[in-house]
Order: structure tokens, then sequence, then C-alpha cells
């Protein structure tokens, strides 16, 4: 089976993950879990070995080496299985478009079009077979996508055993697209030296930075009073909630950034007289200056309780993960290996950060260095999300590339990050 028929089948499951849901609820969602099992079925059928779904909807596998007394390293791929609740993802409609040019309209109705202006990647895609929905929902390629190509390789290194390798490890994880995708990661079970998150956008793309990440959430409390006899009374959370935001530097907005330019997020906000909560991500490449940008929230905490009185703003920092650049570099074949199978295929290697997280981002702090790979999709958490059906077969043999080089990858002792 191709990888862009099992993406096809996946995507018809919902599994959409819940920010809101309680940070021990793992899966934030419960439909997570009729993926996991068609998955585990699946695994079962094409005959890994040590398949396991955990109490967590954690679900690993292993594809058994074939080099006798193997002395190498074993390799990991790993996707997730929830979709973003940003967009509709139920009722997916998938669909096979054979691109010849132009804007393509995917729902007249609402006015929803792929137009070459706005997404001119598009171009490069001309006379190729692309997989869409119908404009309703977003597609789910991030990271059914993934899913799917690690699949596939499983069923090519099974079913031919003239390709060698050594033990190949499989995971799937949940609620990757609200952060908390590596919090029950049983790196120990899983059983890999280092591994792949297959988790990104075209063919050829590999990724080894990461943004530095914190969540704030400021809670602005007011009083209310009659406005006809407000003066030196009233405190208006609403108003003050907007002097906050205003004290962050407008320049320094996801919208007016890229590459390795951090920002801050207005992610939510609800406002009324009596109270107001604005909850912001994050982010920057450099620890440094995600950490200046931090003391830039603190002080506008403080500058606006000094004018409207102890206690009206409160602030709360967590951090959600680092940059997993300082834990992949001291292992140069991570990206080598990556780097020369795209080469082998005729593609241009894209070594681009990522503005954003992966699972590999915190795995990578827990013990499991793990770069990201490109899996041949783009526009995702949206109704525009394409997958490329040539470029999925690439990332197919890319990942059977990868297994069979590291059978001659000599294990040793490497200098570890700090």
């Amino acid at each position: 089976m191709k990888a862009y028929q099992r993406l096809i089948e996946y995507v018809k499951i919902p599994t959409a993950s819940d920010p809101y849901a309680p940070e021990d609820q793992i899966p934030s969602t419960e439909c997570q879990w009729q993926l996991a099992r068609y998955l585990k079925e699946e695994m079962e059928q094409l005959g890994l070995a040590d398949v396991y779904l955990d109490e967590h909807c954690y679900l690993f596998g292993r594809i058994p080496g074939n080099i006798p007394d193997f002395q190498g390293y074993t390799i990991g791929f790993i996707a997730h299985m929830d979709v973003s609740p940003d967009a509709p993802s139920e009722n997916v409609e998938p669909r096979i478009v054979h691109y010849l040019g132009g804007d393509i309209m995917l729902d007249e109705e609402n006015g929803v079009c792929l137009r070459v202006s706005e997404f001119p990647q598009l171009a490069a895609y001309y006379g190729e077979d692309l997989l869409m929905t119908d404009g309703k929902t977003l597609l789910g390629a991030d990271d059914k996508a993934g899913i799917a190509e690690i699949m596939t390789m499983a069923e090519l290194l099974l079913s031919h055993p003239e390709i060698k390798h050594g033990p190949i490890m499989i995971g799937f994880t949940p609620d990757e697209e609200i952060g908390r995708g590596a919090d029950m990661f049983d790196v120990a079970r899983f059983g890999a030296d280092f591994a792949y998150t297959v988790d990104g956008g075209p063919f050829g793309e590999i990724n080894y930075e990461t943004f530095n990440a914190a969540a704030a959430k400021v809670t602005v409390r007011g009083r209310s009073i009659h406005p006809g006899e407000a003066k030196d009374k009233l405190i208006n959370a609403a108003m003050v909630a907007m002097e906050f935001d205003k004290m962050l530097p407008v320049g320094e907005r996801p919208e007016f950034t890229e590459r390795y330019e951090g920002f801050f997020h207005l992610c939510h906000l609800n406002a009324d007289v009596e109270q107001a909560t604005l909850e912001y991500i994050v982010r920057d490449h450099d620890w440094d200056k995600l950490e200046q940008r931090l003391v830039q929230l603190k002080a506008a905490e403080t500058v606006l309780n000094s004018t409207y009185g102890a206690g009206t703003v409160t602030l709360e920092l967590k951090e959600q993960y680092r940059n997993m650049a300082q834990q992949i570099l001291p292992h140069r074949h991570l990206l080598d290996v990556p780097i020369k199978a795209v080469m082998a295929q005729g593609g241009t290697p894209a070594i681009i950060p990522i503005r954003g997280g992966t699972d590999g981002s915190r795995l990578s702090y827990m013990g499991l260095p793990c770069p990201n790979l490109g899996t041949g999709s783009f526009n995702h958490h949206g109704r525009l999300e394409v997958a490329s059906v040539s470029e999925m077969d690439q990332v197919t043999r890319l990942l059977v590339d990868i297994a069979a080089a590291y059978a001659d990858v000599e294990r040793k002792e490497e200098k570890q990050a700090e």
C-alpha cells in the first residue's frame, strides 16, 4: 500500500486534541484511542514485534533487525496521532487533485481557495497529484502523513529482507499539538538510541533547531463601579489588559517575524470590567533572548501594579520546551545520514529552523536526541492543508534509506551535550 492511501484512511478518523483538558488527562480526547487501536491492529498484521499500546495512548512497535550480531545504533521514527484543534477536523473528505496550475477552489460556497498568489510554493507541484479536502475541514496530514510514511516504511522493510538494517523502533504519540506529546513518553521502553520525528513540511526538509518556548497567563482584577460615580474608583480590567498588551513591542508579533526572530503571541483574550485574562506563547531560538522576553512581561506586570495597585495584574510563566539543537549537534550523524539520503534521491536538503516545536524538542532533553523530517505536506492546521502524493513516496523511501544507512554507522562513545 502507498503512503497516501494510508493517509486517506487515517484522516477519516477524527483525532483533535483539547488544550483545555486537565493536564493529567492523557490523551486529552477519547477520539485519539480510535486511531491508536486501528494502528495497533495494522502493526500486528504487518508483523511488527513488541507492539504495545499503553494506558496513555502511546503506541510502540519494533521492526526486528536482520543483521546478525548487530552492534550499531537502534534508530526510531516517531509521529503524532492528534490533529490541531484550531480548525474543523471531523467528517474529513479527502480527495486527489491532479494539479495543472492556477488557483484551486476547495469550497466555492464559502470562498475557500488555495491561491498561488498567497502560496507560491504551489507552482512547484505542477503536473502532480495533491491530496486535500473539500475545504470544510483540515486534512490532518500534520501528522497523519508522518504516520502513513512510517507504516509504509515498516511494510517495505518487513517484506524486503534484502534491505539490511538493525532494529527499528516506531512510536506514535497523542497530544503533540497541545504541547503534551512527550509528557508520558517512556524513553527506556521505546528502546532507541536516537530517533527522528516525521512531522515537518516538504520532502527534503530537515530540522534540528526549534524555538525555546514559554507560556504566559496574565490575570487582571478590576473594580466595577457605576460609571456615573466611577471617577478615581473604577478599574476597568479590560482596559488594563489592553494596556498590558500595548507595553509589548508590536513588531515582535508572529505576523511580523520570520526564521530566527522570536515573538510574543496573544492567543486568547477574555475581558470584562471586573476581570480579564490574556494568554500568550513566547518564543525565541536563543535562550537568553527568551529570558529577556520574560523580563519584559514581568516589567509590564510591575508597572501596572504600581499604577493600579498591588495585585491588579498577576503574571504566571511556564517553560514549555527548549531548542533541541544543543542535544542534537554532538551527534552529527543524525544530520549527515538524512542529508545524504535526500541527495541520493536527487533532492536538495533544506536545513531550516522550526518556528515552533515538535515532540523531539522535549524528547531530545529526555535522553532521545531527535531531529525532525518533512512529510511532503504543507499549510498545516487549516482548511488549505495539502499533501503531495509523490513527495510522500519520496519521504517513505527516505525513511527506508535512513534505516538502511544506520546498518553502517559505527557505534561510538560520543560527547554528550551539557
